[in-house]
């Protein structure tokens, strides 16, 4: 069992007001979780302390090579009172999975989920309650030693920070227009796309941008070889229902395999549609929108749940999905991952987990 050291704040922070929206990602909690690694030692000194500013050497590996992950969850609160974690031993193993591919040790799965559980009930207080609100959960690794050289860092720290927040989206549930991007790429097979690391981020942020010029909340990436299949969206998994068929991008090592995603899929197996992995092409959606064939499309993260997708644009072409508003599977699929997450109704066992 993974033994930690708490440190109550002496200054608590003001909760924001219930009436005030949540703008995401601008207000964090009083109290932070961190633990370290030393090679040769393993991770140690598991601790919560007031929420404070790191301090590391301007040398620190991670400011120069970028050897870092990140996870994205959150907690719920309960009509009852209760804490509600969903599925958080997928976020523990996808953080171990990203974790091997930059060469950063892995956390033992029943650490992580302990970490969490012990900083968001310390925190508690923080979680709103407000339809559509969530405590959002931000594990994450950098690495800290002070070198400057092309090799894995020896030193390590696990942080996790949370915020209380509402709607990713500013649209909320209303469709939001997407950009197909054909100029540039996000990731390739082998490279880091299906990792949860910052450089995935950071090499979508220059489309993303045009794309927010051009009036459009979110990028659609195209596969970076043939620029023709579809993969992701910029923070989201993307599904399609196309001639009744839910159909969403293979994984193949350039796109996130997602939890919501993966639940998305298991709901609606249960529900008894028919589901589809595979190369999409994105020559062939357009078709199929021209055609009347694509009757939803739907964007799937942990920050947004379920966002619809209205709008389709690549090059000078603009396309309406439908008739440009919410499908009825997507909004059961939001209606259903909200109410399992917040304990209104009872999901598949396991997926959620008490505090």
């Amino acid at each position: 069992m993974l033994e930690i050291c708490i440190e109550k704040t002496k200054n608590p922070k003001t909760l924001p007001p219930a009436t005030d929206p949540l703008t995401f990602g601008t207000i964090f909690t009083d109290h932070m979780f961190t633990m370290d690694y030393e090679e040769g030692r393993g991770w140690h000194g598991a601790r919560i302390t007031p929420y404070q500013p790191l301090e590391l050497s301007p040398a620190a590996m991670v400011f120069h090579y970028g050897q870092e992950l990140f996870e994205g969850m959150k907690a719920y609160k309960a009509a009852d009172g209760r804490i509600l974690l969903f599925r958080p031993e997928l976020n523990a193993a996808r953080l171990n999975a990203s974790a091997e591919r930059i060469c950063i040790p892995p956390i033992p799965v029943a650490d992580f989920v302990a970490a969490v559980k012990a900083i968001v009930r310390l925190d508690g207080a923080w979680i709103p309650d407000k339809p559509g609100t969530a405590l959002y959960i931000r594990p994450f690794i950098i690495a800290t030693d002070s070198f400057l050289g092309v090799r894995p860092s020896h030193g390590y720290k696990f942080i996790i920070i949370c915020s209380p927040v509402g709607a990713y989206y500013p649209e909320g549930l209303d469709p939001v227009k997407i950009w197909v991007e054909e100029e540039y790429v996000r990731a390739v097979r082998g490279g880091l796309g299906e990792t949860k690391a910052g450089a995935n981020y950071v090499a979508s942020l220059k489309a993303q941008q045009k794309a927010k010029e051009a009036g459009y909340s979110q990028v659609l990436w195209l596969d970076g070889v043939e620029r023709k299949y579809v993969e992701e969206v910029g923070a989201m998994n993307i599904f399609f229902r196309i001639n009744d068929t839910v159909v969403t991008p293979a994984l193949g090592g350039s796109i996130l395999a997602g939890i919501t995603r993966l639940s998305c899929m298991e709901l609606c197996a249960l529900w008894g549609h028919m589901v589809s992995e595979e190369k999409i092409a994105v020559a062939d959606l357009f078709a199929a929108a021209r055609g009347g064939e694509l009757t939803e499309a739907w964007g799937t993260g942990t920050a947004a749940v379920v966002s619809p997708v209205g709008e389709l644009r690549m090059g000078s072409e603009t396309l309406q999905v439908a008739d440009g508003g919410i499908g009825t599977l997507t909004r059961r699929l939001y209606d259903s991952l909200t109410a399992i997450q917040t304990g209104r109704i009872e999901g598949p066992e396991g997926w959620v987990v008490e505090v």
